[in-house]
C-alpha cells in the first residue's frame, strides 16, 4: 500500500455506523469534510460536528444512499458484515473510496486504511502497518506526539525563510540548501520548542550569516 494525503474540504463523507467506530471516524473527517452518519441508533456520544440520520439502511438501500449524497468516501462501520459488505460493494460500483472499518489484513484496490495521526499545525505525520497492528499504530503514533512538537512553527519558519530567499533571487540550489540546514538544525528546534525567539529572528539570523558570507549573490 502507497500512502497518500487527501483534502476533504467541502467534500461528503458518508459513515454506516453509530457505534464507538463509527463515531470515530465521523469525528476525524468532521475536521474538513462534511460528514454524515447513518445509524438506527448512535451509543456514543461524541460524533464531533457530523449529521446524524437516525435510518436503518438495509444491504438493499445502501447504494440510494450513496446516489443521494454523493460521499467522496464511505466508511462501513456496523456490525452487519451484509451491510457492510454492500456498502463495499455499491461503493466501488461508483468508484467511490471506502473504509471497512471491520476488515484488517489485506485490502483490494480502492480500500482506504484510515491512519493513526499526530498533527501538530500544519504538519502532519501518519502511521498504518496495512490495518494489522493498529495497538502498535496507536503506541508509534504517541511516541510521535513528542517527536514533533514545535513543528508547526519549523514550518511557518521554513516558508517565510523560503519566500524571503526567493524574493531575493538566491539560486534554488543554494535556497534548498539553507532552508534544510534550519530544518536540521537541533538548535533552532530547541529555541523554537523553548518559545525564545520569534521566526523573524531565526530568518534574520540566516540572512545575517549566510547570505552576507555569499555575498548575497544568486
Amino acid at each position: 500500500m502507497i500512502p497518500l494525503v487527501h483534502d476533504f474540504t467541502d467534500e461528503t463523507v458518508l459513515v454506516f455506523g453509530g457505534g464507538p467506530v463509527g463515531a470515530r471516524k465521523a469525528r476525524r473527517f468532521a475536521r474538513e469534510a462534511e460528514v454524515l452518519v447513518v445509524s438506527p441508533d448512535f451509543t456514543d456520544r461524541s460524533f464531533g460536528s457530523a449529521s446524524l440520520v437516525r435510518a436503518a439502511p438495509g444491504p438493499e438501500t445502501v447504494a440510494d444512499w450513496l446516489d443521494r449524497t454523493d460521499p467522496a468516501l464511505v466508511v462501513a462501520a456496523t456490525d452487519d458484515e451484509s451491510i457492510n459488505e454492500a456498502v463495499d460493494a455499491a461503493a466501488r460500483a461508483r468508484g467511490v473510496l471506502v473504509n471497512r472499518a471491520d476488515r484488517a489484513g489485506s485490502r483490494d484496490a480502492g480500500s482506504v486504511v484510515v491512519p493513526a495521526t499526530v498533527r501538530n499545525g500544519p504538519v502532519v505525520v501518519s502511521v498504518s502497518t496495512g490495518g494489522q497492528a493498529p495497538a502498535l499504530s496507536k503506541h508509534l503514533r504517541e511516541k510521535l506526539e513528542t517527536t514533533i512538537d514545535g513543528a508547526d512553527e519549523m514550518a511557518a519558519v521554513c516558508a517565510e525563510l523560503r519566500a524571503t530567499l526567493k524574493s531575493r533571487n538566491v539560486a534554488q540550489t543554494r535556497r534548498r540548501e539553507l532552508v534544510g540546514d534550519v530544518a536540521s538544525s537541533s538548535e533552532v528546534w530547541t529555541a523554537l520548542r523553548s518559545g525564545a525567539p520569534n521566526k523573524r529572528q531565526v530568518i534574520e539570523d540566516v540572512l545575517g550569516e549566510d547570505l552576507t558570507a555569499e555575498g548575497d549573490r544568486p
